[in-house]
């Protein structure tokens, strides 16, 4: 069968000629347009839904939220397994599917599950999607270097404006924050008061609440004019909560000042986020797409990063925590470097034994057409790259060299044998 190919390929070197260039171009292309990463991606195609209950202890969040989600998400088409995890004043649920099913096609089956599911739920639990990510989506990390700004402030600036612009970046899932204050309004309540104006808690919080609002009225027409009457309550700063009127004593007004304090304070923390012993921080962590390539979406994150930066206020910079593009370049310059040493060592081996720079040539041009159309086939099966198979590959040139020392070496000694029996005869 080799035979017949190589008496093929002699015969007709105007196609072998076309086929190569096939292959330069084929691989070229498939080069640049294979995701490639720096850690292979091991994580299991899954949807994971969150459900927040703060204040409930684990074994309600069990009973009552976990329990009827895990119920009535059985039965999904293509679900491998189902895991849930129930802890204070939160639930997980890992609906796990088979690895050919599409993750938005899975995500859609789940949404329209938990439509029909939420009604078995307690009053005001609505449960939510996770991001379309993986664990290994985290692919870049900054923090906001900026002397004189307190960390509420940078919470505040890269949860109301980082954070959104970033999000809009093509490839890019979520942004999540870390670090910092995240601002709160703080009502302490003495209950003596209460008691004193015999006000019950419950219509201090719904005070609160009803006057956090705009609210819409009717036309009031006068003179043959239409006048639009809304009301406009939405809180603005502490005076605005101070100024709320929960009852009244003796026909005097009683406000939300008469039984309380209001300030402004920064939302309850359990960890502090610290860079290289400096002190606290705040920054974000962008979380890739399922199945893009880290590569591409982390330039197009520093650029948008680039054009965020005009906008930023005076003195405020992005820092680099984390940037895994580092390591993929570092990944590609590796194959590069083995690919570049492996063919300079067989150029000089083939020319220095074989004293022949047409038989160096044939195993010079083995190794890049082999890649290339390993390349083609890792693109037509869409598989991502990684430092294990680049790594991989790098390895596998040692084969390819090998076998093109030995063909060439075998051509070369045939054909010398030939010229010695033709002089002899």
């Amino acid at each position: 069968m080799i035979e017949r190919v190589i008496s093929w390929s002699m015969h007709n070197r105007f196609f072998v000629w076309l086929g190569i260039l096939f292959i330069l171009v084929g691989g070229i292309y498939s080069a640049q347009q294979t995701p490639v990463d720096a850690i292979p991606d091991l994580s299991e195609n899954q949807v994971i839904v969150y459900t927040e209950w703060m204040g409930r202890n684990p074994r309600i969040i069990e009973d009552q939220v976990t329990y009827p989600l895990v119920s009535n998400l059985q039965g999904i088409p293509s679900v491998k397994s189902i895991r849930a995890a129930s802890m204070f004043g939160m639930s997980f649920i890992f609906v796990v599917f088979q690895d050919e099913e599409d993750i938005y096609w899975a995500r859609t089956r789940v949404l329209e599950r938990l439509n029909y599911a939420q009604r078995f739920l307690p009053p005001g639990i609505s449960p939510t999607l996770g991001p379309d990510g993986t664990g290994l989506g985290h692919v870049y990390w900054y923090t906001l270097e900026a002397p004189g700004y307190n960390l509420g402030e940078l919470r505040a600036l890269q949860d109301w404006y980082i954070k959104f612009a970033l999000q809009n970046t093509e490839g890019v899932s979520e942004v999540a924050s870390f670090g910092g204050f995240q601002k709160r309004y703080q009502v302490n309540i003495d209950p003596n008061k209460l008691v004193y104006y015999g006000i019950p808690l419950m219509e201090v919080t719904d005070a609160i609440a009803s006057n956090n609002r705009d609210v819409g009225g009717s036309i009031y027409e006068i003179n043959a004019s239409g006048y639009l009457v809304r009301g406009l309550g939405y809180i603005t700063d502490i005076n605005d909560i101070k100024d709320i009127a929960i009852g009244n004593y003796k026909s005097v007004p009683v406000t939300i000042n008469d039984v309380a304090s209001v300030q402004v304070t920064g939302d309850l923390r359990f960890g502090i986020t610290d860079l290289n012993g400096e002190g606290e921080v705040v920054g974000g962590i962008v979380i890739s797409r399922y199945g893009e390539n880290a590569k591409v979406v982390i330039d197009r994150v520093k650029t948008r990063i680039a054009e965020i930066e005009k906008g930023l206020p005076p003195g405020v910079k992005f820092k680099v925590a984390y940037d895994r593009s580092d390591l993929i370049e570092a990944a590609i310059a590796t194959l590069k470097e083995a690919l570049w040493e492996e063919i300079l060592v067989v150029a000089l081996v083939v020319t220095l034994f074989m004293f022949h720079l047409r038989s160096a040539a044939v195993a010079l041009i083995t190794i890049p057409l082999s890649i290339l159309i390993g390349f083609m086939l890792i693109h037509f099966f869409d598989i991502s790259l990684n430092i294990m198979s680049l790594g991989g590959i790098a390895l596998a040139i040692g084969d390819l060299v090998d076998a093109g020392i030995v063909m060439s070496e075998n051509a070369y000694k045939s054909l010398t044998n030939e010229m010695l029996q033709s002089s002899e005869e």
